[in-house]
């Protein structure tokens, strides 16, 4: 039984649909996760029972923080086509707005789409005074969406336990984005 997104809001775009994560995204979540392009640089291809783990702790977030990656569907077609939003799980660098897209959606600017509503909503709603973005130093397609959404890399530092990789940190104030917007 699944009870649908309820535990937080719904935001759109021109295109998307972002809403937290509900069961009906786990067919669709699986095959993202599953996929070596897409998961390359989100800690590599997870089977099934990893994958549903993963998006049950998205869910939770909600629960916990009161925030958490939305899932994202196309208008569209209706279909699930990422996740991308909020995230800061314990000892995280900082207040991050992320996003991993299915491989099938790449290349129509739904994360940077994305993104930019998720990170209004964390500013206007989280109250959040930095949004970072971390990114591996390898994956050249996040850090072109992180220039589209005005952000720079602003310090380098090693992921948390189970992750333990160094990234850039990429990101912006509050200001800095209200000036651009």
């Amino acid at each position: 039984m699944s009870l649908g997104p309820t535990l937080g809001p719904t935001l759109e775009t021109a295109r998307l649909i972002l809403r937290p994560t509900s069961g009906e995204d786990f067919e669709a979540w699986a095959a993202f996760a599953a996929d070596e392009e897409a998961a390359r640089f989100l800690g590599g291809p997870q089977p099934r029972e990893s994958a549903w783990r993963a998006m049950c702790t998205m869910a939770g977030a909600w629960v916990v923080g009161g925030f958490g990656m939305f899932s994202v569907i196309e208008k569209a077609s209706g279909r699930w086509a990422g996740r991308l939003g909020p995230w800061r799980p314990e000892g995280w660098p900082g207040t991050e707005v992320g996003w991993g897209i299915a491989r099938e959606f790449w290349g129509r600017g739904y994360a940077p789409e994305g993104a930019t509503a998720a990170i209004d909503w964390a500013f206007d709603h989280l109250g959040w005074t930095e949004v970072i973005h971390c990114i591996d130093p390898g994956n050249v397609n996040s850090q072109g969406v992180a220039r589209k959404l005005g952000s720079s890399i602003l310090r380098h530092a090693v992921l948390p336990p189970p992750i333990g990789e160094s990234v850039d940190v990429w990101g912006q104030t509050r200001e800095q984005w209200k000036a651009r917007r």
